[in-house]
């Protein structure tokens, strides 16, 4: 079943793939017409935004865990991009104060899920964590270094 879930999210990468070039193709055209400046960074931050996901699912990928920080990040892109294309002046006084709301409730998750370590960092296969793992192997080699001064091998025990 896990093999089908990778085929699943390796198809969606491909289709997220195609989706960046034809979007990049799409600023290309649009670099060479008369600029809409507003189209043109809504497609740029659409191209962020597929990019981050696309991150999104490679971390799955890697650790079979969605990365919650990854997600709140492509939020909170996603709603500035939406405050781009729309205007921040045309968008009424009870929509920004959502949206605001919305960005100060992402921004504070955005803390906490930088603040609280992250579940595959804590089990025994932290080597997608390199914090963690730097200091488990300096915490190994101290331990070996110690065991190492107590014992000789090559001594009988008295």
């Amino acid at each position: 079943m896990e093999a089908f879930q990778d085929l699943i999210v390796i198809v969606l990468c491909l289709g997220l793939f195609a989706v960046m070039l034809l979007q990049l193709w799409g600023i290309f055209i649009a670099l060479t017409q008369p600029l809409d400046y507003k189209q043109v960074t809504a497609k740029i931050l659409f191209v962020l935004i597929l990019v981050e996901l696309f991150r999104l699912l490679m971390v799955y990928l890697q650790e079979h865990s969605i990365a919650v920080g990854v997600a709140v990040e492509v939020t909170i892109v996603s709603v500035l991009r939406e405050v781009v294309v729309h205007g921040a002046l045309e968008i009424s006084g009870l929509q920004t104060a959502a949206i605001c709301g919305l960005l100060f409730i992402l921004g504070s998750l955005l803390i906490v899920c930088a603040k609280t370590p992250h579940m595959d960092c804590i089990s025994a296969n932290t080597k997608f964590c390199p914090v963690v793992y730097k200091e488990s192997r300096e915490l190994q080699k101290e331990l070996e270094f110690q065991y190492s001064h107590r014992y000789d091998e090559n001594q009988p025990i008295s």
